[in-house]
Formats: C-alpha cells, structure tokens, sequence
C-alpha cells in the first residue's frame, strides 16, 4: 500500500501533527495500536495549559510552550471548547525558596512568558486566603489555565478528518526501514499489511523509542534509551478553597505533586514522581496506591494545612516518557528529522506537550515539506 504521509500514534502530539501535514495538503493516514485517540499519556494528565517558565531558554520546551499556549488559547476560543484561564500560585518558603523563586521569575522573563509577577506572602494570601501564613512569597502566573483535553483531541481528530485525512485503530508498527525516496512499514492489525510512505512521522509517545528502533536506519545508533516516570493523582473530596492553581518550586524531575482544579472545581493533587524499572520497555500499569494518601497529604500541608486526609482518595496514573534518569538534569523534547522529511521521530514529549502540540504539529508539517 503506497500512502503519503502517515503519523503513529494518535496521542495529542500525533493528533497536531497529521492537523498540521492535512491541512498543507497532505494525505494524512494515523496509525493508532489501541482502539481510541488519547488513550495513554495524553488521557492522563493535569489537563492543565502551561504558560512556558520552567524551562530553559532557547529550548524546545519553552520554545513550544510558549507558542503552543499562545495557539491553544486562539483554537479553543475559536471552537468553543471549554477552558479557563484560572492563573496559578507558584508559593515560597524562607530566603533559600525564595531566592529560587527569583531566579523562576527571571527565566519566564527570559523566555517571553506574559503574565508573570512576584508577591509577598500578604499579596498571595489575598489572592488566595486558604494559604497559611508560611507562605512567605509567591509567583503568580495570570497565563495558566485549564481545559476539557478530550472535547480538544476531537476537535483535532474532526479537522484531520475534514481535511481527507483518516486513521486505523488496533494498527501497531511491527518493523520498518528507511530508503532514498520513503519508509517501508510492516503493520500487525486484523490482517498484516505493508506500507510505504513518502513521510513517516513516529508521535508513539510511550512507544516512540521502540518504534524508532524497530524502524531500519542510520538514525538508530543516535537513539537515546527510554525512561519512565509515573505520576499518581488524588481527588479531593469537599470544597476546594481556592480559585487558582497551587504549585510548589520544580525539582528535577518534574513540576512538584500540586493541586489543581477541574472544570468542575473539582480539587487533585498530584503527580508524584514514580520512576519505573529501566528494565520495562512497555509500562502499563496505572494504579494508584492507597498508602500513598500520607505522602500526598504531606506534600499537600504546605500551602492547604485545613486538608485532611480522609478527603483523599485514589484517582488515576499516568506515566511520562523521559529521556533522562533519576538525579539527572529535567530532558528536552526531542524532534529529529531522519532525511529529509522521510522519517520524523519525536520522543521524551512530556510535560509540557499537551500545551506545547499546535506549535509542534506546525513544526513537523515544515520538516515533513
């Protein structure tokens, strides 16, 4: 089967990619191993819109944050899809957090992140009242918000479709190898295929390291090894006391278990950082320890010291492809164009990627041209 463009993986990053390609005028085919869009990472998140200062400047994280917020904000107006921009409340403690808080401050500056100022205690306790008297400053972020991801991946899946593009469920990328002119695939589903493609853009998210081994090429001695870190959620049962979103300061390896607010007003805490075994090269278990309620209810006294424990119960789990390991610096998003549009591989999309998808997808479609 000769095809034109085809995009593995119908998570949010494959989603904006195949918009993206379909709307440039592409035959767009996705290729999706389960039986629905956004079933694995993208279905497991804080559904929460970034507004792009953590990360580093000049990379692909603050990069695509930025812009992709700034297009996510302008589509979701446009197609009416529920989301707010509720702000939120990064919160400091003494000189030392603080003084981290500060250099925050300067790197969302650095970056070109809107919105941004820095409060006294008194200044983030009349934003949000429910903060104990600990909280010594805080950054407030007015770009922040949040939104109904799943309304959004139809959306997405509506204009691919609109655009003659069209997508294969229970289809899984088996092997592959690269030539002079296209990508040769072997396709496991309800019967074997093979399909050669003039572009091949590899969004598996989870499985994007796998694919990109199991596809023949020069690009496979540069492929990084996989890690895995995952993220337990809680629900708050009761009123949530406050109106904004509540983070503590970053560590290494992600943005701090935080509290945020659904559409509902419904109040979760989490992720946690869980990091799996480097021996799994396909995780897929998603509970949530009952136990783990004391450490989230820890975590949680900070900035919510009226919580109490019995109004914590499991939620969910996700699991967030890495590129680094345990104590290592945060990893970037990697986006490589293995020949000339031929063959696109993107791995370690983690947070922020569901802010970051437009900009990405826009980003691809011009690799792929």
């Amino acid at each position: 089967m000769k095809l034109d463009a085809v995009v593995i993986g119908a998570g949010v990053i494959g989603l904006a990619c195949a918009r993206a390609l379909a709307l440039k005028g592409r035959e767009v085919v996705i290729l999706e191993r389960s039986d629905g869009i956004g079933q694995q990472t993208s279905a497991r998140n804080s559904e929460v819109i970034h507004a792009g200062l953590y990360y580093p400047t000049a990379s692909n994280k603050a990069r695509f944050c930025v812009e992709g917020r700034r297009l996510l904000y302008a589509y979701l107006e446009e197609r009416k899809i529920d989301h707010r921009k509720c702000g939120k409340l990064i919160i400091a403690s003494g000189a030392d957090e603080e003084a981290r808080l500060n250099a925050l401050a300067a790197q969302a500056e650095a970056n070109g992140v809107e919105g941004i100022r820095t409060l006294t205690g008194a200044e983030a306790r009349a934003l949000e009242p429910a903060l104990p008297e600990t909280i010594s400053a805080a950054l407030h972020s007015t770009e922040t918000g949040i939104l109904d991801s799943h309304a959004y991946y139809l959306s997405l899946l509506g204009d691919i479709e609109a655009a003659g593009g069209s997508i294969a469920f229970q289809t899984r990328v088996v092997s592959g190898h690269v030539t002079e002119r296209n990508v040769h695939l072997t396709l496991d589903g309800q019967q074997a295929i093979g399909v050669e493609a003039a572009t091949v853009i590899n969004a598996a998210g989870l499985q994007a390291i796998g694919v990109a081994k199991a596809i023949e090429g020069a690009h496979v001695a540069e492929i990084p090894e996989a890690r895995f870190a995952k993220g337990h959620y809680f629900s708050v049962s009761g009123r949530t006391p406050f109106r904004q979103l509540i983070y503590p300061l970053p560590n290494e390896a992600g943005l701090g278990t935080h509290l945020t607010i659904d559409l509902a007003g419904r109040g979760r805490l989490g992720p946690d950082v869980d990091w799996v075994a480097e021996t799994v090269d396909d995780p897929n278990d998603y509970s949530v320890p009952e136990a783990l309620a004391e450490q989230f209810y820890q975590a949680a006294q900070r900035f919510w010291p009226d919580l109490r424990i019995d109004q914590l119960a499991p939620d969910y789990a996700g699991i967030r492809p890495k590129l680094v390991g345990p104590g290592e610096a945060p990893g970037d998003f990697m986006i490589r164009d293995e020949g000339g549009g031929r063959l696109i591989n993107l791995s370690g999309i983690e947070s922020p990627g569901l802010t970051s998808a437009l900009a990405i997808g826009e980003h691809v479609a011009g690799l792929a041209a």
